[in-house]
């Protein structure tokens, strides 16, 4: 297992003077093809996250960020749950796949208060044991936005894509600034994702609603 770790913090390549590691690399490629899955409503983006997660701890750890690694096992633990709900969604849904709506404003609500709260409380905890992470805010932010936007979208909200968006734009320079080059240029990429997904899931949603003869809570219009 050691042998198998230290292979996957080996340097892939280097580029720009920045040494990319297989770990750092193949995780978010995993990532960004879980996205991708979650794009087309399949099941099978659960999985690839689990995998995702699994890598990404290697990647975390070589890089001495403590909180990475927490945030990861916490991903995994969502994943499962992610996993276990579209597993019950998608039976009697259009094609087996989840049936995806937009959120009720009591739903955005909680989202909203659950991120504020849950920054609040991972930043302080980052704050109090600076070994958990470097850069304790931003960190508590993606940390907690991430777990929000795998919330929603394993109950199939399409506000589940906004939440990443709001993610990207703190991911991209922390990524840099850890030393994981590799995951800033895969947030950029899960930027261009999150836009094509968030227009699909949107769309789907709209249309269900029409066939359906109805309009719901906190839908745009």
């Amino acid at each position: 297992m050691s042998g198998l770790v230290d292979q996957l913090n080996s340097t892939a390549f280097t580029a720009f003077g920045q040494h990319v590691i297989w770990s750092d690399m193949v995780g978010n490629l995993a990532g960004l093809a879980a996205l991708a899955l979650g794009w087309r409503r399949s099941i099978l983006t659960w999985p690839v996250q689990l995998l995702s997660g699994l890598i990404l701890i290697a990647a975390y750890a070589s890089a001495q960020l403590s909180g990475g690694v927490g945030k990861q096992l916490l991903v995994i633990t969502v994943a499962l749950w992610g996993w276990r709900q579209w597993q019950r969604g998608r039976h009697g849904s259009d094609e087996g796949r989840i049936t995806v709506r937009f959120a009720s404003w009591r739903e955005r609500g909680a989202l909203a208060a659950g991120a504020a709260v849950g920054t609040l409380a991972v930043g302080g905890l980052f704050t109090a044991f600076p070994e958990l992470s470097w850069n304790p805010w931003p960190d508590a932010y993606i940390f907690v936005g991430t777990l929000v936007a795998m919330v929603a979208q394993a109950r199939g909200l399409v506000e589940f894509w906004f939440a990443w968006l709001l993610v990207d734009l703190v991911g991209v320079p922390l990524a840099f600034d850890s030393g994981l080059p590799f995951s800033g240029l895969v947030y950029v990429v899960y930027l261009v994702l999150v836009l094509w997904g968030m227009r699909a899931w949107w769309l789907s949603s709209r249309s269900r609603d029409v066939r359906g003869g109805t309009v719901l809570e906190g839908a745009p219009a």
